[in-house]
Order: structure tokens, then C-alpha cells, then sequence
């Protein structure tokens, strides 16, 4: 199976569950964020879960793409400035509209209305972001551990 065809079933399966959770909802959103119903809270806990079990496995099997057979390595990296910055954006973003990047493809995918505005919102958001970091100074190059087909991409 190729890989895109292996990313659009997952896609398709990730909008599925969003859609039929409740996730697409800025009424579910907004109770949970305002503390008012702890199924958000559920939800992501399902997630947290899922994902802790997921690098648990990953980390003490082979540590390859089970796609690609591609080495998967990852670094841990200290929170800075632009993390927290980020994550008070993402959130006030994510209060204001009620849905986050999964949901609002999935509200486009049912053909809700409102998606299109979140979407011209979050277009415009990854447009300005990068024109700022193209002003943005660069800092120094971390040192990152290339990619074993990285030689096969410029050859």
C-alpha cells in the first residue's frame, strides 16, 4: 500500500472519530473549555493516553516508520519563548473559534458553514507567520541527525 493512499485512510478514519466524538462542535469546545462538561478532557486524555502507550512501543522496539521502514529518532528539546507564545496563541485561537486545525478540515469534510471562516483565518495565520519568520534573524543551526535517505534527496 503506498503511503498516500495509507495517509488519506487515516486522515478519513481521524475525521470520522472527530466528527462522530463531537469534536467538530464549537458548543462542545466551549463547555469544556469553560469547565462546564469533562468530555474534552475525556477525549484528549483518550489521546494522551494512546500516544504515551504508542512512544512506549516505539521506544523499545525497532525504532522504524512502520510505512516507510525509515529510522524514527526524535530529540527532547527545553521549552523557549516562542513554545509558550505559541501555545497562548494556539489557545486563544482555539477558544475563539471553537476548533483547532483537525476539526476544521473535518467541518469542511461535512460541509459546515462556519469552517470556511475558521479556514480563511487560519490560512491567513500561516501566511503572516511566515512572513515573519522570513524577517526573523537566524539563529545558528542545531545539530540534527540527517535523515539516511537525506543524500537521496539532493542527488
Amino acid at each position: 500500500m503506498s503511503t498516500r493512499i495509507a495517509a488519506a485512510l487515516i486522515g478519513i478514519v481521524f475525521g470520522v472519530v472527530l466528527s462522530w466524538s463531537g469534536m467538530t462542535s464549537p458548543e462542545v469546545i466551549r463547555e469544556g473549555l469553560l469547565f462546564q462538561d469533562l468530555y474534552l478532557f475525556g477525549f484528549f486524555g483518550g489521546a494522551v493516553t494512546t500516544a504515551f502507550a504508542g512512544l512506549w512501543i516505539l521506544r523499545r522496539r525497532a525504532r522504524r516508520a512502520l510505512l516507510t521502514g525509515e529510522p524514527v529518532e526524535w530529540v527532547t528539546v527545553a521549552p523557549e519563548r516562542r513554545h509558550v507564545a505559541g501555545s497562548v496563541l494556539f489557545g486563544i485561537g482555539w477558544g475563539v473559534s471553537g476548533a483547532c486545525p483537525g476539526p476544521i478540515a473535518t467541518q469542511l469534510g461535512q460541509g459546515i458553514a462556519w469552517g470556511i471562516p475558521t479556514t480563511v483565518g487560519l490560512v491567513l495565520g500561516i501566511v503572516l507567520f511566515g512572513r515573519l519568520q522570513a524577517r526573523a534573524p537566524r539563529a545558528p543551526a542545531a545539530s540534527v541527525i540527517p535523515s539516511p535517505n537525506a543524500a537521496d534527496a539532493t542527488a
